[in-house]
């Protein structure tokens, strides 16, 4: 499990949530296929509008025969540490719903916001199994459009790296520097009541 023991100091929020980083540096082990089902079965249980369920998780594992081509797809800095993964998972929505009232296809305007839901306790459910994954969009997203053989009307949003953190030795300097948890704006320039303002103040 990834750990960030700045994060969790002087904070009310949970150790499970504040624990969740992403590192790049992985020790290329393979993954129990019944492990990562795991994770994404837990993305199973986000909420969605109308309980649609409009994600869809599309995974290889380092030893299956897609590997390789999931790998293509990623920008070649993703891909340089992406490589000593354990699992790369894409993660994809429909667009459209249908009406229940009418049975005709209507747009699915939260579909993007649920698969964001259903992404972060695949992420959760991973690091509490003492995994760590780092979300990315940075791939050919219309070449992985075509070599997941999605339907027009899924959208693919971003892949999750899955695999066992390793020590940084074999990243870059310049990536070992930055192989830490990072931070995060305050909630103040966040939160605001009653309306939006980025001049006003949240309440304390």
């Amino acid at each position: 499990m990834t750990t960030a023991p700045e994060r969790t100091a002087h904070s009310s929020v949970e150790p499970l949530i504040l624990n969740r980083w992403s590192p790049r540096s992985f020790s290329p082990v393979d993954i129990d296929p019944q492990d990562l089902l795991a994770f994404l079965d837990a993305g199973r249980w986000a909420p969605s509008a109308y309980n649609s369920q409009p994600w869809r998780f599309i995974y290889t594992r380092r030893n299956m025969p897609e590997w390789n081509r999931f790998l293509s797809w990623l920008i070649p800095f993703n891909r340089s540490w992406a490589e000593n993964a354990s699992a790369i998972v894409f993660v994809a929505s429909r667009t459209i719903t249908i009406s229940s009232r009418t049975g005709e296809p209507s747009p699915l305007t939260t579909h993007a916001f649920d698969a964001g839901a259903a992404s972060v306790l695949v992420q959760l459910q991973a690091s509490q199994a003492g995994w760590a994954v780092h979300p990315i969009s940075g791939f050919d997203h219309d070449l992985a459009h075509a070599g997941l053989e999605l339907p027009e009307d899924y959208q693919l949003h971003a892949a999750l790296v899955i695999g066992k953190q390793a020590n940084g030795e074999n990243l870059s300097d310049e990536l070992r520097k930055r192989e830490q948890p990072s931070s995060r704006v305050s909630l103040k320039e966040l939160a605001f009541k009653g309306r939006f303002n980025a001049s006003e103040k949240s309440e304390d």
